[in-house]
């Protein structure tokens, strides 16, 4: 057996592992073996972070935007040299496909990159004055030490745009990434200070989430919250943040709707979502969950679409053709029973995919695509998170919009036509953060990642998401 690696917190750019401190297991989701154990934070950690990360903002603030450019740019070059290990290590750790875990490093390069050139144009402006010899003025100023906390599901890219967020507006960051998958951030962490990043201006801290949370938000050093995850605990995040009055930045869950019109081009469209619908086993927040097909294509697609999930690989992500990895925790594959079994029992059939969980190691869930699925089935208001495909029928657009603004979510939905009268019927009325006609790609570094209702506050990409790390001041200087 390989042995266990000891991995812990990275605090002033210092491992801090062991000392009596409390451990967890990390976990290989295809295979349940345990490949790391990864030592807790205290109390007295969490402290050393945050004030460390104010240290960290003075120095790292008082350089010019030149100067932090370039530092994020050699980040985004050493990223990609080290794109086999870190894609390596997100596969051993989360079970995504080698695949999508360069996808993922490629992606977090990406951002570092465009973040590098844009943190030079945060630009205050001049305001005409109301009297002679006053000069007004806006100032943007970065808003301190940022807490962020980014979860399992895709561990470097959430925790690289935090942190590439923050460093490029000129902030500190204390992050803390997802326990069940800690390697690459560790390793993207350690390349900024390999970078220039000063040590004290990215701390890493894992530990127990309620009580990390709870310290850090409290901390009088940190300015900011940014998190990703459940609605659930950024309810909870929101509050603690509202009484301690910090700026949040918030991604939350999504539940997104894919309506495929009777002009859409069905077998690309089939096509597309498969692929789209079971990347990283469906754990993805703006993942398609739920398909409402016109009743004129509704078997032509459900048909191309099951023949396309039939065909898929489920294994290790690390072997060779594989298409989908295991689930990220054993406890998903629990749900996706719940979920399947729910909506068996509200009338729906099971087009392919296995009703029971598979009898082999690792947390795996087949592929799995319900049809005649009720509107009462859990899985149609509730955020899945796994690889699940319902599909419903529809033939009236006005209805099939209405029956997809009606949950509690609104991060991304998607729709397929030929007709632009129809795409732009659409894209103005699904009230989300983000609409995707014809494409599934909605996540580019250039362009805001926002949600609406329960599905954040905040913006968390593009000069949106900059600004959200920006304090205002209004200056009036007379002679």
């Amino acid at each position: 057996m390989a042995a266990i690696n000891q991995i812990g917190s990275l605090i002033a750019g210092k491992d801090v592992t062991q000392g009596g401190r409390d451990t967890r297991p990390v976990f290989n989701p295809a295979t349940g073996e345990t490949i790391g154990m990864l030592s807790l934070a205290s109390l007295e950690d969490i402290d050393a972070a945050a004030e460390n990360a104010q240290k960290g903002f003075l120095e790292w603030s008082a350089r010019s935007a030149f100067e932090r450019a370039r530092c994020l740019q050699a980040v985004a070059a050493q990223v990609r040299a080290d794109a086999e290990l870190m894609a390596a290590l997100l596969t051993a750790e989360q079970g995504k496909t080698l695949n999508e875990a360069r996808g993922e490093v490629a992606g977090s390069a990406d951002l570092f990159e465009w973040l590098a050139e844009e943190g030079k144009r945060i630009y205050g402006r001049t305001v005409p004055a109301r009297s002679a010899g006053v000069q007004q003025m806006v100032q943007l100023e970065p808003v301190g030490p940022v807490a962020a906390f980014s979860p399992w599901n895709y561990p470097l890219a959430l925790a690289a745009r935090k942190i590439a967020h923050a460093l490029a507006a000129g902030c500190s960051v204390v992050i803390k990434p997802a326990e069940e998958a800690p390697s690459a951030v560790l390793h993207l962490a350690r390349i900024c200070i390999r970078c220039g990043v000063p040590a004290n201006a990215i701390q890493v801290l894992f530990g127990v989430p309620s009580m990390v949370s709870e310290r850090l938000i409290a901390s009088r050093h940190i300015r900011k919250v940014s998190f990703t995850g459940s609605v659930t605990v950024g309810r909870h995040l929101a509050a603690l943040a509202g009484q301690a009055l910090k700026k949040v930045t918030f991604e939350l869950g999504g539940h997104s709707a894919v309506i495929v019109m009777d002009d859409a081009d069905v077998d690309r469209a089939a096509q597309m979502s498969v692929a789209s619908k079971f990347r990283n086993a469906g754990q993805i927040c703006i993942a398609p969950s739920r398909f409402f097909v016109h009743e004129a294509i509704h078997d032509r697609f459900v048909s191309e679409f099951v023949r396309h999930s039939k065909n898929l690989s489920v294994g290790d992500g690390a072997m060779a053709g594989t298409d989908m990895g295991p689930l990220a925790h054993q406890r998903r594959a629990e749900v996706m029973q719940m979920y399947t079994e729910d909506a068996v029992l509200a009338g729906a059939r099971i087009a392919v995919g296995a009703p029971d969980r598979p009898s082999r190691a690792g947390y795996f869930w087949e592929p799995t695509v319900l049809t005649d699925v009720s509107d009462g089935a859990r899985l149609m208001r509730e955020e899945v998170f796994g690889p699940i495909a319902p599909m419903v029928r529809f033939d009236d657009l006005d209805k099939v919009i209405a029956r997809a603004n009606d949950v509690d979510f609104g991060l991304a939905s998607y729709a397929f036509t030929g007709s632009l009268k129809t795409a732009r019927a659409i894209q103005d009325r699904l009230k989300v953060g983000m609409v995707g006609i014809n494409t599934f790609s909605v996540t580019a570094p250039e362009m805001p990642f926002a949600g609406t209702k329960d599905s954040g506050l905040g913006v968390a990409q593009g000069i949106e998401g900059l600004l959200d790390h920006m304090n205002v001041k209004s200056v009036y200087r007379a002679d």
